[in-house]
This record gives C-alpha cells, structure tokens and sequence, in this order.
C-alpha cells in the first residue's frame, strides 16, 4: 500500500506526522507492506499511484506557501477525491480545497476550487476548545482539540455534528467536509491517535473492504479514548 505525506515538513502542527505513523503500524501489524513517500515543496507525483493522501496543519502563513504549490496538483486531486480513494486533510489544509480563502486583513486567495465553500479568517482571533463530535459512520464520538481562527461558509457535506466544541462557524453546529472517502477536519490531536476506532475504519477504506485488519494491539489505545470521552462528557 502506498501512502503520500504531503508537505510533511510545513505543515506539520500539533505533531500532526503521528496521523502517518498511526496508520503506517495498523497496516504493518496487519502484515501489510506501507510504504511512505514524504513530499513538500517542489516535488511532484501522480497521485493516482496512491492508496492515501494525507496532510496536516500549518500555520496560516504556511498554509498560502503551500496553497500556490498545491495548485499543480488542482486536476490530480480532483479526480483522486472523485475516485473514492481515501484522503484525510486535517487543521486548516482542507481549507485549501474551497473556493476562496480571505485572511484578517481582507486579502482574497483564490482556492483550488474542488469544492465551493469559502473560508474567511477572524480578525488574527484564534479560537480553542476540547471537541467531541459525532458522525454517521461510527457508534463512537470523536474527540481531540480545535485551534482555528477561521469560520468555513457554504459546506453542503459537512463530517460531523458538533457534540462539545467548535462547529464550521460559531453557529453551525457541523464541522468538516465529507466526499466519498474524503475526510476534511479541523479536528488535532493528532486525529488518529486519539480515536483509534476511526483509525480503524480510515485503514479499512484505504485497503479495501476484503483485507481484515488486525485491530488486538489497539489495548492501550481504546482504553485512552474511552478515559478522555468520559472526563470530556463530565464537563456537560
């Protein structure tokens, strides 16, 4: 199986390169050869030779580095996401893939335009807070830490219903964008480290359906999840 870490070394907040390792091990404790290409700024591949595309968050100033760098990319992704092949774009990199990104100041960057919402920045305001969210996909919550200074209008496919936490805007209460097996967040923690269960089923997508993963090793890490979904819900 074959894994692209994109910009892996810019946008690489909150020890987001751990989403990887997470899922490189489930794969390898399942007997499965993962092998990992770490891309940045110009380099290029063919995405189609891909299994999973994942990228991480970056500082808002990065983020307009790795915008116009990204842009090769625009038809590729297009049609990799269009496939149904697994990405997960977490923190601000998925906002790339709107329509329009507008900064504190008011200047207007063009996004890469796969899908049309917008994202508008607050002001140099950043907002924080512990999340757990729902989903249709899983019985279990997610849960993990928003940093963000950004709202995301016009998401017609959004990933989650907001259970505690930050949703798109301060009053949406959804969060992310879902396309086929096209995970967007601005959920950190990192994402598949603290949810072990959606690390599951992100690998199960990304091998196919007839492969059984070998979950056992995951003790520890469900046993984690289940202490933080229970201090998260006693602040209800």
């Amino acid at each position: 199986m074959k894994i692209l870490h994109l910009y892996h070394d810019i946008m690489n907040l909150y020890g987001e390169y751990a989403n990887v390792k997470a899922l490189e091990r489930i794969l390898q404790k399942s007997g499965i050869e993962a092998v990992t290409d770490k891309l940045s700024l110009g380099d290029s591949a063919d995405l189609s030779d891909y299994d999973f595309i994942y990228i991480g968050s970056g500082t808002e100033r990065n983020q307009r580095v790795v915008l116009e760098d990204f842009r090769k990319y625009k038809d590729e992704i297009k049609k990799y996401l269009d496939s149904g092949k697994a990405a997960l774009l977490t923190g601000n990199s998925f906002e790339m893939l709107g329509s329009k990104i507008t900064d504190s100041d008011g200047q207007s960057y063009d996004g890469l335009g796969i899908f049309d919402f917008t994202t508008t920045e607050q002001n140099k305001t950043r907002v924080t807070a512990d999340a757990v969210f729902e989903c249709d996909f899983s019985e279990k919550p997610l849960v993990g830490f928003i940093n963000k200074c950004s709202e995301i209008q016009k998401i017609e496919t959004p990933l989650f219903s907001v259970k505690m936490g930050i949703g798109n805007t301060a009053e949406d209460q959804h969060e992310g964008i879902r396309y086929k097996n096209f995970f967007g967040t601005h959920l950190t923690g990192p994402v598949l480290i603290k949810n072990p269960y959606f690390l599951e089923y992100i690998a199960a997508l990304a091998v196919g359906e007839d492969v059984k993963l070998n979950t056992e090793y995951l003790t520890y890490e469900k046993a984690g999840y289940e202490v933080t979904v229970k201090e998260l819900g006693m602040r209800n």
